[in-house]
């Protein structure tokens, strides 16, 4: 990849954006949004155009299967339980960069057993206190995280399904907690 002085890059495997100040052969010198100035391997370096929150924010989603999925959760949604004012909803975000400060050096086995650990504390968190809703953000990605999540969900008296898609798109789960 052709990076220049000036160009914007984004660190893989890291949450760091910033500019190009410097090139040294393999090792370039980048600034970064926070004011620090920090060295990586070109390897390690990907030039964007724009910020990846906006990246993520334009995934690419095939539109009639969303319209399917969106047909399919309101009739489902408005048959199983009617929403109270008050209700108590705990939000988990499982994207690894919520989770930890860096996740630099983990392989997928440690960062999915990180996300299933905080999924596991979150749902024993509500049943002890009474929290009848949550809703894990998963992602859509490859679907492993979803996919254990549902084994994990299995285990306990909840009941879940896809999450609004409205509000969250096609990467999070909503679980229903049973009370006592």
């Amino acid at each position: 990849m052709c990076l220049e002085i000036g160009n914007k890059v984004a660190v893989l495997d890291d949450v760091i954006e910033g500019i190009v100040t410097k090139i040294m052969k393999n090792e370039i010198l980048i600034k970064t949004n926070d004011g620090l100035e920090l060295w990586f391997d070109r390897s390690e370096l990907v030039k964007i155009g724009i910020s990846q929150n906006e990246l993520t924010k334009k995934a690419s989603v095939d539109a009639s299967m969303l319209r399917q999925k969106v047909k399919g959760s309101e009739v489902k949604m408005n048959s199983q339980f009617k929403k109270t004012k008050n209700e108590v909803v705990m939000e988990v975000d499982l994207h690894i960069e919520k989770l930890v400060r860096s996740s630099r050096g983990m392989d997928k086995y440690d960062i999915l057993s990180i996300q299933m650990d905080t999924a596991k504390r979150k749902v024993e968190y509500c049943i002890q206190k009474k929290i009848s809703k949550i809703i894990f953000i998963h992602g859509v990605g490859e679907g492993v995280l979803k996919s254990e999540l549902h084994y994990l969900l299995n285990r306990y008296n909840v009941k879940y399904y896809d999450a609004s898609y409205k509000e969250y798109g096609l990467g999070a789960t909503e679980v229903y907690v049973f009370q006592n």
